[in-house]
């Protein structure tokens, strides 16, 4: 029998602000644990402490919980070939691209907006657009001012690192226990070919020097940090043919240093992002690309596969970006903070997150049972809430997994243009949507149309809407069974 429905939607939308509001005007959550019954076996209870809410540092949190970043820091030491920032795109979803940047007190009035509507925010982040420890003063005024507002949110910053080892210190002080390092070489005469420059100590370096300088900075970084007991991921962009095979190395140089995930993330090279790779022709891996230099990093530092590679203006679930939604023009110019809502979502995401373990946990057990020995690779449409619950026609992604004798896993995403708007289909949309789903095997939905499911089964991919709002690993599970010939809950469409 399937779980009770519930979702994020569900839980924040306007039919649900009444149970909301009802839950906050009574204490909010009166267990001393909120949440922390949903911890994996394998995981130290302190650490699951600090990244049980955050979305970047827990595959499952980023079901249920919302990051924002905000652009206070324009500033940057560190030229890489794949960035060009810009401080009023409204259209590009990468890092380094926002709509507007931010005074630390404007800073202020978006995070108070955005906490008092978005109820699943647990986490800000500086991500640039520039290097938030080189435009250091900013990033202080902000996490200072934020924090004396609403105490209980996580802070977080991303970071080159070159400038990282001069504000360790200040970090650790205030409280920053989740810090994101972008190292994508350990070999300087790599790097020569990812940095054409670097600025330190009042002075710019350029090849191989810059590079080793870097390197140097960023080792050092990575390990006051983790002597500080400060969280770090380090993020890679995945360029093939520059550093693809060398990540191997830097994945292990990371874990040696104390790095809690590497996250491997792939090159975006588009020639109107006005980036030296995307003008030049360099381009980016392929998913199945991505996912090979994944399997062979296992066993090393642990992996992020759930990035979503972020602007630097994000707000919202990983996988959405709600930040046009609180521009400064939409914003009041006085606000108060109200933790009504996101205590009492936090306290009704908690019984959702513990029967969703659960039945996780049946699921996974169901198929290592199974004898086939064969692997299964299956995308899910989803709105978030870690089920079922997006149309196919209404996704703009689709979370893969896999499932396979050692357990259900998730393995990445796919990123798609949405195919079905309002009510019509385009023929050559669902070709890009179809293409984006290469080695697929399986399709999850909650609904779906003929047509697009005829024309994936001619493409070797089948899709079903039987399992609609069940749990991602429920559903996983029980075709994973079907497929093997042990009973399962219902079966494939």
């Amino acid at each position: 029998m399937s779980a009770p429905v519930i979702s994020v939607e569900s839980l924040t939308g306007a039919r649900f602000s009444d149970q909301l509001l009802a839950s906050a005007n009574s204490g909010g959550c009166a267990s001393s644990s909120c949440g922390s019954s949903t911890r994996p076996d394998d995981v130290d209870p302190a650490i699951w402490d600090k990244i049980k809410d955050h979305p970047c540092f827990s595959e499952e949190a980023h079901h249920y919980f919302a990051r924002m970043h905000v652009a206070v820091a324009p500033a940057c030491n560190v030229q890489c070939n794949y960035c060009n920032r810009k401080y009023d795109c409204a259209n590009e979803s990468r890092p380094g691209v926002v709509s507007e940047k931010l005074t630390p007190d404007q800073a202020v009035r978006k995070v108070i907006a955005v906490a008092n509507e978005v109820p699943q925010l647990s986490v800000l982040g500086i991500a640039g657009p520039g290097d938030a420890c080189y435009d250091w003063e900013k990033t202080k005024a902000t996490f200072e001012r934020v924090v004396r507002e609403i105490p209980d949110v996580k802070l977080c910053v991303s970071t080159n690192g070159l400038a990282l080892p001069d504000h360790v210190d200040e970090l650790a002080d205030m409280n920053v226990d989740h810090v994101t390092i972008t190292i994508n070489m350990v070999d300087p005469e790599v790097g020569a070919k990812i940095y054409p420059w670097i600025f330190y100590d009042h002075r710019r370096y350029v090849g191989v020097q810059a590079a080793r300088i870097l390197h140097e900075r960023q080792m050092l970084g990575l390990e006051m940090l983790s002597a500080r007991g400060i969280l770090t991921k380090i993020n890679s962009v995945m360029i093939p043919g520059v550093n693809d095979q060398h990540l191997i190395e830097v994945n292990k140089w990371v874990k040696q240093r104390g790095a809690f995930l590497h996250n491997v993330m792939p090159l975006i090279s588009d020639p109107a992002h006005g980036t030296y790779y995307g003008l030049t022709g360099q381009r980016g891996p392929n998913a199945m690309e991505m996912k090979a230099l994944q399997d062979r990093l296992e066993g090393g530092a642990k992996l992020m596969r759930h990035c979503r590679q972020c602007r630097a203006d994000a707000v919202g679930l990983l996988g959405e970006d709600r930040g046009q939604e609180f521009t400064l023009d939409q914003i009041p110019g006085e606000l108060t903070y109200d933790a009504g809502k996101r205590e009492a979502y936090r306290e009704l995401v908690a019984d959702e997150r513990r029967d969703r373990l659960a039945a996780r946990s049946e699921a996974i057990g169901m198929v290592k049972t199974t004898s086939s020995g064969k692997s299964l690779l299956v995308a899910v449409a989803t709105k978030g809430g870690g089920r079922v619950n997006e149309h196919f026609g209404h996704a703009k992604e689709f979370q893969v997994y896999e499932a396979s004798p050692i357990g259900i896993n998730f393995i990445g995403h796919r990123k798609v243009e949405q195919y079905c708007l309002g009510g019509w289909g385009e023929n050559a949309t669902l070709d890009g949507v179809i293409a984006a789903l290469e080695g697929i095997d399986v399709v999850l939905c909650v609904k779906i149309g003929n047509c697009p499911k005829d024309q994936l089964a001619d493409a070797g991919i089948r899709a079903t809407d039987a399992y609609g709002h069940d749990y991602i690993e429920t559903a996983i599970g029980a075709i994973y069974a079907a497929e093997s010939g042990v009973p399962a809950l219902a079966a494939i469409a």
